[in-house]
């Protein structure tokens, strides 16, 4: 499996170099210094959530709240700073604290209750960006102090924030994924979950904490989003589930579950941003990059299941 792993991951830099090359021919502007570090900024805060979604898929689960608790958590912080007048440096760990406990939620109707992850997540998506908008009551709030901003906005050696703090994540997702009996335990309930339960793990706790894990990392994208575009508004993440599940499942992660990896989802998402900044400079319609990204999820799995089901036979 790791063998296989390494060869997905090779494939995936080819591709991803050929697609700058690609882009690079639609508009001369896109290999320039300053597109290049904004698109590798936009992708960190999506990539926040597609670690988490990484783990969520290898244990056969999915969550398309993911970009309703980005919405809902930013704005909580927000009210927090402006109505409620509490400092940042405590709204925004209670915007974290919001962000695992709708994670919580997901993953306690999952197991405890027994509905699909696919039918929660849906519910809740549609829920949590309710909320969202009848809490502000679809007001944006602004004027952020600047220590604060400095999370989107500034550069540490030459690198933007948010990227210093995607590397970090990254680090320690690839550690408990690869080096921790929690991980091992995450690849082998998304390959056989009876058979895991019959070998002792408890399978709904671990599951519960992946959706925490996920909620959080979802509030913490929302905490970097707002100190990007220096604005906390409800209809903050709309799409964003849609990109972060493609770089996952492009990246090598199965559908099925039971196998994937960190390097991988963090290559396709940089595919996912080039394609979508090299469109973008060509003056392809959002609309139809939106298509585009749609049909390359459909496409990524069904060569994932084509690939699988002719291995077994």
């Amino acid at each position: 499996m790791k063998r296989l792993a390494v060869r997905r991951e090779a494939v995936l830099v080819v591709l991803l170099l050929v697609e700058m090359v690609v882009m690079q021919a639609l508009s001369p502007l896109f290999l320039t210094p300053d597109n290049l570090i904004e698109v590798v900024r936009q992708s960190a805060e999506i990539g926040l959530i597609a670690l988490a979604m990484t783990l969520v898929i290898i244990t056969a689960g999915i969550d398309l709240s993911v970009g309703s608790i980005v919405g809902l958590s930013v704005i909580t912080m927000g009210m927090l700073w402006e109505d409620a007048r509490l400092p940042l440096s405590v709204a925004v760990p209670l915007a974290l604290f919001a962000g695992a406990l709708m994670g919580g939620f997901n993953g306690a109707l999952v197991t405890v209750v027994g509905i699909p992850p696919l039918i929660v997540t849906l519910a809740t998506m549609a829920g949590f960006r309710g909320i969202a908008l009848g809490m502000s009551q679809a007001r944006s709030i602004r004027n952020f102090p600047e220590g604060f901003l400095w999370l989107g906005q500034g550069y540490v050696g030459g690198v933007p924030v948010q990227v210093w703090i995607l590397a970090a994540a990254a680090l320690l997702f690839h550690l408990a994924l690869t080096r921790t009996a929690w991980g091992r335990a995450l690849l082998s309930i998304g390959a056989n979950e009876a058979a895991t339960r019959l070998s002792g793990v408890p399978v709904n706790r671990v599951k519960i904490q992946v959706y925490v894990l996920s909620g959080f990392m979802s509030a913490l994208a929302a905490v970097v989003y707002a100190a990007h575009v220096s604005v906390a508004k409800p209809d903050a993440g709309l799409g964003f589930e849609l990109t972060a599940i493609t770089a996952v499942v492009l990246g090598g992660t199965a559908v099925s579950g039971g196998e994937g990896g960190v390097l991988g989802t963090l290559i396709a998402l940089l595919m996912v941003g080039f394609l979508r900044s090299g469109l973008t400079l060509a003056r392809v319609p959002a609309e139809a990059q939106d298509m585009m990204v749609g049909l390359l999820l459909i496409l990524v799995v069904a060569v994932d299941r084509w690939s699988r089901r002719s291995g077994r036979e």
